[in-house]
């Protein structure tokens, strides 16, 4: 019934439930097993490129932890610690213009996120969580934020470029797409960005205990994946009468650019972060696992 209700919820295909079943219950029970064993607040990485079902699959895990083992479980998205409309123009007009543009390292309040976390894990009062807005690509007022209310057991930090690490600095002559070569030929914003996550993001991640990935096949699928979000969130919107307000959403034209200033990170990732997780989950290119297995064993 739980499962049921989280797949109605989500406007899940039928064949939902066995994936959920044969993949992702028994690495809730691996979870549950650590969580027994340490007593303390666990952190799991959810890592997977746009559109992959990194969210869903964290809003199952808490689903199930919650009501059917009786847990306090929240998730966290990195893409929620954003920093805001303008201080991300602060940073293209003092930095680089591609800066204005929100996802990759250097666009996150990276001290936001970490002292959120250590304010859920050392649970003493009410923790202020921030949301970002997509839909106007800025952060949330904080009267909108939400606010957890009881300590947690198990915390989710999801993100596309959760677990990434960064690039050795010869890497980074070459661009890999038109992006790069036309807006910035001089590397100005990509070296900016992989210094970004090699001095500030360890911290962020160094929370985690726990390690999933979801790993595409390539970076060519991201664009239909990213697509098929962007027209999700339109019509969610327009179900809500909100379609008016929603300033930022993106047409397949603007979809295709976006994701080029992801595509470097991501494809670094797709090699590095494999080999570093407990638990792989690889994807085909209609999002179905293909491969499971565990590269680093768990120990709780």
């Amino acid at each position: 019934m739980v499962l049921h209700d989280f797949m109605q919820r989500h406007a899940l295909p039928k064949d939902y439930s066995r994936i959920a079943q044969t993949w992702f219950l028994p690495v809730i029970d691996s979870i549950l097993e650590c969580k027994a064993a340490s007593g303390m607040p666990l952190v799991i990485g959810v890592n997977g490129s746009q559109g992959s079902g990194k969210s869903t699959l964290a809003d199952l895990v808490v689903c199930i932890l919650k009501r059917v083992h009786g847990l306090s479980a929240l998730s966290l998205s990195i893409d929620d610690f954003y920093l805001t409309r303008i201080e991300r123009e602060q940073l293209a007009d003092t930095i680089h213009p591609l800066l204005a543009t929100r996802g990759v390292p250097g666009t996150h309040d990276i001290e936001l996120a970490c002292r959120t976390l250590e304010r859920l894990k050392a649970y003493s009062e009410p923790v202020a969580v921030p949301r970002f807005d997509k839909s106007r690509d800025d952060r949330f007022p904080e009267d909108n934020w939400s606010r957890i209310t009881q300590p947690a057991d198990v915390i989710i930090l999801e993100g596309w470029c959760v677990g990434s690490v960064a690039q050795e600095d010869q890497a980074l002559t070459r661009p890999v797409n038109k992006l790069e070569a036309d807006e910035d030929a001089d590397g100005v914003w990509r070296t900016y960005v992989n210094l970004q996550l090699r001095n500030n993001y360890p911290k962020l991640f160094s929370f985690v205990d726990i390690w999933i990935m979801l790993k595409a096949p390539s970076f060519e699928c991201v664009f239909g994946w990213r697509f098929e979000q962007e027209q999700k969130l339109q019509t969610s919107l327009a179900e809500q009468g909100k379609a008016d307000s929603a300033t930022a959403l993106m047409n397949r034209e603007a979809v295709a650019r976006f994701i080029q200033h992801y595509q470097r990170i991501t494809e670094h990732t797709l090699k590095t972060l494999p080999s570093e997780v407990h638990f792989l989950f690889e994807l085909d290119g209609r999002r179905e696992i293909e491969n499971f297995s565990t590269p680093v064993e768990l120990v709780c």
